[in-house]
């Protein structure tokens, strides 16, 4: 007797869309209500600030745009990637998927590089105000970086076998890990400026 769990591949008629896709909006609505409350925290604190310091005078702007182009192309590969298993074709699939984890990674380290050069110039979270809300949201960010990293990384690897007994599904799989990977891009086209520009 085989155990079958609904909704994997067929979309609900009470909300339109199948169980991962549900339980990713849900999970990316907790997500907006964490960044949410600490880019909240940092009006407040920077609103309450007679001496904030502009973010371009600390930071590396052309770093920080270096690293919001590689964000945005590696959300291109992510779609690609999900169109590629929409058209049947699982070598387009792996390459794009793995120019995503690429791109990722080129993320992280910028970014290990840019947190050294703020070690090495005394620059840590107890410096200040700016520098404690800057590593507490970039560090965040860079978690889910992580995360996003590990889950497609399975996709690309093991995980991929799924495509050969259950196609739909894994194509349901990759979507969703796509709206989580748009996501930790979003969130990062809006660090950009709130930490770099203003």
């Amino acid at each position: 007797m085989s155990l079958s769990v609904p909704y994997l591949t067929k979309t609900r008629a009470d909300t339109g869309l199948y169980n991962a896709k549900m339980g990713i909006w849900l999970f990316l609505a907790s997500e907006v209500m964490l960044f949410g409350a600490l880019f909240s925290s940092y009006v407040v604190l920077r609103v309450g600030s007679s001496n904030w310091p502009l973010g371009s005078t600390i930071l590396s702007v052309p770093i920080g745009t270096f690293n919001t182009f590689v964000l945005i192309t590696s959300s291109m590969t992510m779609v690609f990637a999900w169109a590629s298993l929409k058209m049947k074709d699982l070598k387009k699939f792996k390459l794009y998927l793995g120019l995503t984890i690429l791109l990722a990674l080129t993320f992280l380290v910028v970014k290990a590089f840019e947190y050294n050069a703020k070690f090495s110039h005394d620059l840590f979270p107890r410096t200040s105000t700016y520098m404690a809300i800057y590593f507490t949201l970039t560090g965040l960010h860079a978690i889910h970086v992580i995360g996003g990293i590990i889950v497609n990384s399975y996709f690309w690897g093991p995980g991929s076998k799924l495509w050969f007994s259950n196609p739909e599904q894994f194509t349901n799989r990759i979507e969703v890990a796509g709206l989580y990977w748009h996501f930790v891009d979003l969130v990062w086209i809006f660090l950009f400026p709130v930490l770099y520009l203003l």
